[in-house]
């Protein structure tokens, strides 16, 4: 006798293995790619690493108030109902906020590839930015996904956000507490 899988859990399983294969995807490619230590336009601040900072810090923030906006938006602040707007705030928040990562990331593996050599601040920085491309990737497909089961999506989100967290605290804080601040 066989079992058939409903397919809410299908679209999950599908969601985690997507998650799963962007995450050991870029591991790998930061793994075996050749990093070329040069960096990328810094725009209008004074280095590379400084730019990567500020906008890691703005998606930080960006992030919290996708952390609020959720709490409010599933009703846990105690705020009342949620305004109108605030569907609306949450999703463009949240897609700035992985905008303002693409370019840090991009010469995270682009320059400095994926490496443990470096110390174990820099090898959780490298693993974590990986599961935080995954668990986005994840979430995406569960947000547009209506048949998963209901604690999917804040789980998803909570990934999503502690992945935030933990880079920023493995670089934009860790630069700013113990090399330049406010580091322009």
């Amino acid at each position: 006798m066989t079992t058939a899988v409903r397919p809410g859990k299908t679209g999950l399983l599908v969601a985690l293995l997507v998650g799963c294969a962007v995450a050991v995807g870029l591991g790998v490619y930061g793994n075996v790619h050749d990093p070329t230590g040069r960096s990328l336009v810094s725009l209008f601040f004074t280095a590379t690493i400084n730019a990567k900072v500020w906008l890691a810090t703005a998606a930080m923030a960006l992030g919290l108030f996708q952390l609020a906006s959720a709490l409010w938006i599933y009703g846990k602040l105690g705020a009342g109902p949620a305004a109108t707007w605030l569907g609306s705030a949450h999703r463009i928040s949240g897609t700035l906020a992985f905008i303002l990562t693409l370019p840090v990331s991009y010469h995270c593996l682009w320059a400095l590839g994926f490496t443990g050599d470096a110390g174990t601040r820099v090898l959780l920085h490298s693993l974590v930015g990986c599961f935080f491309y995954g668990a986005f990737a994840a979430k995406v497909l569960i947000v547009r996904n209506r048949s998963v089961p209901g604690w999917a999506l804040p789980w998803a989100g909570g990934a999503v956000f502690t992945g935030l967290v933990v880079l920023w605290l493995t670089s934009s804080f860790w630069f700013f507490t113990s090399i330049e601040f406010p580091g322009f």
